[in-house]
């Protein structure tokens, strides 16, 4: 089923929005994990020696049940998460906020997994994402969540997706809402991830809904040619336990073994030349190699090593001080499930754009609190 919610959206250069003088807009954050959307939405970071700058946007709440995230998520960003359980917690602990984001969990809308889809219970949590919007009286809200929700059936004896069925429940609750599927590797993240990209604006402000446009592409051409696993990862190859880089330690990275002539999850190595495939978050330990060796014949097994913590951290484009201060099978986890924060800086800039372009009463409503 081809639903219209997926017409050509408009697009916005956000590296030309001048957002720095604009009031911070309120943010609230569900299914956080260690942030990288809430990262993106912030700025104010450097990736690859390139500056993201500071985004106008106030993150007022952050919730994930994995504990382990919270505890990074509060590291880094200084401020105390929320660790219930989102189908437990109280909506009077959630203030009110112009925005609320959020990944809903994907594993049962994945290719890889077993796409149980919205027969779960899992696969039916964005129903609270959306009791939550409702709470805030949100005037966007953002939703993340991997391709394959294009095509997992949200009933077997009807033609429609998951994403169909979604995109008309938030519909139900007055909002707009339109999808686009969105590659990392086209904003300058090294890694190739698609992932649908759902926003949503309350009916009495809509006008338009903007995406980020694309600074990069696989050609190059007028955009810049996409960022490669050699780019991000090339010179700390040879420095695992250098004092200086974070969770790139003989510890913080998987043992497990490679298997000549099998094909199986991770028995392989990334890309040296284009961006490295997605980063999974249910590897189990077998994460890709790094497509540096350490014999000369490229063939044998016996010279390769599993990505690190880090290297997976710079694919995923955050920063080199965002410290994973876990343990390195939970760091894996976070990383893989995370939104890379340098297309989720791009999103943000779009969401803010977005905002500032809805109706008057809108508009209004903005001058009065810059005045306030």
């Amino acid at each position: 089923m081809t639903t219209f919610y997926e017409s050509n959206p408009f697009e916005v250069d956000v590296h030309n929005l001048k957002l720095e003088t604009e009031r911070k807009v309120s943010v609230v954050s569900l299914f956080s994990g260690c942030g990288g959307m809430d990262l993106g939405f912030r700025g104010g970071f450097e990736f690859l020696n390139k500056k993201y700058e500071e985004n106008p946007f106030n993150i007022i709440f952050a919730n994930d049940i994995f504990k382990a995230a919270m505890q990074v998520y509060e590291h880094n960003f200084n401020h105390t998460g929320d660790d219930e359980s989102i189908t437990d917690i109280d909506l009077n602990k959630i203030p009110q906020a112009d925005v609320v984001i959020g990944g809903f969990p994907c594993q049962d809308f994945s290719l890889a997994g077993k796409r149980k889809g919205l027969s779960s219970e899992r696969g039916r949590l964005y129903e609270h994402m959306i009791r939550v919007v409702k709470h805030c009286n949100a005037k966007i809200f953002v939703a993340e969540n991997v391709d394959g929700i294009r095509t997992n059936k949200a009933d077997k004896t009807i033609d429609a997706s998951a994403l169909d069925t979604i995109l008309e429940d938030f519909k139900k609750n007055g909002y707009v809402v339109q999808y686009k599927v969105l590659n990392a590797a086209d904003f300058g993240v090294p890694q190739t991830r698609k992932r649908v990209i759902i926003f949503g604006v309350r009916k009495d402000i809509h006008n338009a809904i903007y995406y980020p446009k694309p600074s990069h592409s696989e050609l190059g051409g007028f955009e810049q040619p996409w960022v490669t696993s050699k780019d991000a990862l090339d010179d700390i190859w040879d420095k695992i336990d250098d004092p200086s880089i974070l969770n790139h330690t003989s510890r913080d990275y998987s043992k497990a073994k490679f298997y000549p002539g099998k094909k199986m999850q991770g028995n392989n190595r990334i890309p040296m030349n284009r961006p490295s495939g997605t980063i999974r978050a249910e590897h189990h330990g077998n994460i890709e190699a790094h497509y540096n060796t350490l014999l000369s014949d490229e063939n044998d097994m016996n010279g390769w090593r599993r990505l690190s913590i880090r290297e997976c951290a710079r694919l995923q484009s955050f920063p080199d001080d965002f410290n994973f201060v876990v343990s390195a099978s939970s760091a894996y986890k976070m990383i893989g499930n995370a939104v890379p924060p340098v297309m989720a800086w791009h999103i943000a800039r779009a969401v803010h754009y977005t905002l500032s372009t809805s109706k008057k009463d809108y508009q209004t409503e903005l001058q009065l609190e810059e005045v306030k």
